[in-house]
């Protein structure tokens, strides 16, 4: 993704709308626990930005609950078709965590790691090729002018 094009996307109904815009901080495959409970599956494929990145047309709903380093982990949904459109939390802080299956065309992006895989199970394949992170990886402080206000 360049830093001109913006990434759409949505719920499964519609009624709630996105659009991100660039540069992207991270693009991850994460296999913790809650992930798998909140996706009902082996992992989800994460795009890290910062919360001023993202427009939306709508409200989404929330559900909170402490998250494997004890800080708030708060899921944004629609609350008409339950589809799942971002993560936020205490730890993060700034820092928001979109879902890529929520994307209008998510071959947009590629993971570039993936993360919790103390928790991942033994029949969800990820790629080998790609860093594998026991938790989340310590990142660098991100730079004012990464956050796209610069």
């Amino acid at each position: 993704m360049s830093d001109a094009e913006k990434l759409v996307g949505g719920c499964l109904c519609g009624d709630i709308r996105y659009e991100i815009t660039s540069p992207l901080t991270f693009v991850s495959q994460c296999c913790c626990k809650d992930c798998q409970k909140a996706t009902g599956t082996g992992h989800t494929t994460i795009i890290g930005i910062h919360k001023d990145q993202l427009s939306m047309d709508g409200t989404p709903v929330t559900y909170t609950n402490t998250g494997d380093t004890g800080g708030k982990v708060t899921r944004h949904f629609c609350g008409t078709c339950g589809g799942r459109l971002y993560t936020s939390g205490d730890h993060p802080g700034d820092f928001i965590m979109v879902q890529a299956g929520s994307l209008d065309d998510p071959a947009q992006i590629s993971p570039e790691s993936v993360i919790y895989v103390k928790d991942k199970q033994p029949w969800d394949l990820t790629d080998p090729e790609l860093p594998h992170h026991p938790g989340l990886p310590l990142r660098p402080p991100i730079e004012e002018s990464k956050r796209g206000d610069a």
